[in-house]
């Protein structure tokens, strides 16, 4: 009765208005002088918690948000969600073929940039005083804890700083983007470690052998079956033209049962959420409009809830203590150089020019949302005791807000090598055709001349990373529609078959699945009555997408 009482409901209420409004108007704020929205929504928790409000108003501060464990559950129950599709989404952008295109470069970058940052965050973790410990922290395992709070990176924020810049095609941003990408994978699969140590209360062998292996396990099933399964999913949701509404439920879906297997098998629930965004951003039937949607909700509500909620937590009067201060203040040093000498040293074996180096130390330096969601993960495990949580999400505002000037100065001026401006210019060529989308291209052929010629231009006309599909619907020749298939040679190709009857509604079907265009050989011969021929007159009278003949 007490859970479901008036008087707790309408402060939860009125705390979600208090938190949301303060968050938002921070966060337009920060925005409109060039800083991550993230920053902002981190202060209105601050604002309104024992940072702030709680010193200026100590009596409100408790009223609005009281140690009531019921009402501190509701809060971060919604904060959760928030984390949780926060996660989903940021996996969904996590884009594995960058990091395999970009190469050597980006190897290096994303190893150096965090093998040096994990062992000076150890060192550091072992050198702490025992009071920054959470209660019954193992040292080792908080040891852990801090190598993974220094090594991570924070994909959002850097994205989202490189895109303001209006840099993002750029080599050097590329290389930022993928090497956090990578920094990010590597740190959640470590989180996964110190959370499953963190639960056997100490580090023995095989608890670290049974965490490992079902780490292992939930990764080659959500990049094998997994993916399949998901691959099923949308298209069936497609077939039945649900529309974002039910490609959304799917995405959503996914995300629960993939937390709640890693949470099943001691991992944390983000862990899998984080994966799950990456299988569903891999799948070719995708549905960018039910991602839309989901970003829309995040960004706009629950991840500035989860990040005030955060900052709640925060109290800055510690910081006023001389020894949480300096070592406060050694966190921020020692994270900060490690990235930044990381990120050096591994572009400078990479042979990129000395403006790139600084650049890419800036922009990985940007941890912000990925750090405070570890830092949010380690506080229930008990490895971090508040003071040290404190001195994290510090940490994680101040190079955050650093980022963008840096990277703004290291770029400016900077137009990069031949190679990088002739590819920018063709890129701004391609971006000016209404016709040359970023998904894959559906060529229907019954293995005609035609086919092959529309094949050629296609391959010509399209950015190479755009995939082509060549569907026989029909009984054509073999040989023919290999041919077909044949002439696309600069673009990864798939070939699929289906039986119909009905071939007009067999491609009508395939289109729904997620193509950018149709593209069709038209027949030599004119009909009487017709534009073209009756299956090509009426594929552009009802297909979904444009239509290339």
């Amino acid at each position: 009765t007490r859970m479901l009482s008036h008087d707790l409901l309408l402060l939860f209420w009125l705390q979600l208005v208090a938190l949301l409004v303060t968050a938002r108007a921070l966060g337009a704020l920060l925005r409109r002088i060039g800083q991550p929205a993230v920053v902002g929504e981190l202060a209105a928790g601050l604002l309104l918690g024992p940072s702030l409000l709680g010193q200026l108003a100590p009596e409100t501060q408790a009223w609005l948000f009281p140690r009531d464990p019921v009402q501190e559950g509701m809060l971060a129950a919604v904060g959760w969600v928030g984390a949780f599709l926060l996660l989903i989404v940021t996996g969904y952008e996590t884009d594995l073929r960058l990091i395999r295109r970009l190469g050597s470069a980006t190897a290096r970058v994303s190893v150096a940039s965090l093998v040096i940052p994990v062992l000076v965050g150890v060192a550091v973790g072992f050198a702490m005083p025992a009071s920054f410990l959470g209660p019954g922290a193992e040292r080792t395992v908080f040891a852990l804890f801090m190598g993974v709070a220094l090594g991570i990176s924070a994909l959002p924020v850097i994205a989202k700083v490189l895109s303001d810049l209006g840099v993002m095609r750029r080599n050097v941003a590329q290389i930022i983007v993928a090497a956090a990408m990578a920094n990010d994978l590597a740190g959640w699969v470590l989180l996964g470690v110190v959370a499953g140590l963190a639960q056997s209360g100490h580090v023995d062998v095989q608890g670290l052998a049974f965490t490992a292996v079902g780490l292992t396990a939930f990764v080659l099933f959500a990049f094998g079956p997994g993916q399949r399964v998901v691959d099923a999913l949308l298209r069936g949701e497609r077939v039945r033209r649900s529309g974002a509404l039910g490609a959304g439920s799917t995405m959503v879906l996914t995300g629960l049962a993939a937390g709640a297997m890693t949470h099943a098998i001691g991992l944390e629930a983000v862990f899998g959420a984080f994966i799950a965004g990456i299988v569903l951003g891999r799948s070719r039937h995708q549905e960018q409009e039910a991602f839309a949607a989901l970003h829309t909700v995040t960004t706009a509500f629950l991840a500035p809830l989860f990040f005030a909620a955060a900052g709640l937590r925060v109290d800055l009067t510690l910081l006023a203590e001389r020894e949480v201060w300096v070592w406060g203040l050694v966190v921020l040093v020692a994270a900060s150089g490690s990235k930044l000498v990381g990120a050096w040293l591994g572009a400078w074996l990479a042979g990129l020019p000395r403006r790139e180096r600084l650049a890419i130390g800036a922009g990985l330096n940007a941890r912000g949302a990925v750090e405070i969601v570890i830092a949010t993960v380690g506080l229930p495990m008990g490895v971090p005791s508040r003071v040290s949580y404190t001195v994290i999400v510090r940490r994680a505002m101040v190079p955050s807000m650093r980022a963008p000037p840096l990277l703004r100065a290291a770029l400016s001026g900077w137009r990069g090598s031949r190679e990088e401006r002739e590819r920018l210019e063709r890129e701004r060529r391609l971006g000016q055709n209404v016709l040359v989308r970023p998904l894959p291209v559906l060529l229907p052929s019954h293995g005609g001349p035609n086919s092959v010629l529309a094949a050629q231009l296609i391959d010509l006309a399209w950015p190479e990373e755009t995939e082509a599909v060549v569907l026989s619907a029909g009984d054509a020749p073999e040989a023919d529609v290999q041919r077909v298939s044949g002439a696309f040679v600069r673009r990864p190709v798939r070939r699929e078959t289906v039986r119909s009857r009905d071939p007009l509604a067999a491609i009508l079907e395939h289109a729904a699945l997620g193509y950018g265009a149709i593209a069709v050989g038209a027949t030599d011969a004119r009909v009487e009555g017709r534009l073209i021929s009756p299956l090509v007159d009426d594929l552009l009278s009802a297909s979904p997408v444009p239509v290339v003949m």
